[in-house]
């Protein structure tokens, strides 16, 4: 990792919109590691992080466990490393399509919501 691409804890929160205690509670549960130290023992982070963090984020507000997130960074982790199975391949499809699904069941209730809030301006 180049120097340039180094970020600290701080930056990558501002950058992900996570606090602090999440990142780190991450980095405890193994979905995020740093990608270095630094010589006083900060977690320097990159732009893969980031982009790790920026998933993590991404699957939350869909309702994902942590196990399910660390599913799916295991895949991806495996088609990146060039492991391009079938059962790799299975398994990320599956995450498209449930991800779709709900998706699709936050779009009804976003829908419902519209109409509920209509009625009360109505009342």
């Amino acid at each position: 990792m180049t120097k340039t691409a180094v970020m600290h804890i701080g930056e990558l929160a501002g950058r992900t919109g996570l606090s602090l205690r999440t990142i780190r509670h991450y980095d405890e549960v193994g979905l995020v590691k740093p990608s270095g130290r630094s010589d006083g023992g900060f977690r320097e982070y990159g732009e893969a992080d980031l982009d790790r963090l920026m998933l993590i984020r991404r699957m939350k507000p869909l309702g994902y466990s942590l196990e399910q997130m660390a599913e799916l960074l295991d895949v991806i982790d495996a088609r990146a490393g060039g492991e391009h199975s079938a059962e790799a391949d299975e398994a990320l499809e599956r995450f498209r399509a449930d991800a779709a699904a709900r998706r699709e069941k936050l779009a009804t209730q976003l829908e419902m919501a519209d109409e509920f809030i209509a009625q009360l301006r109505g009342r």
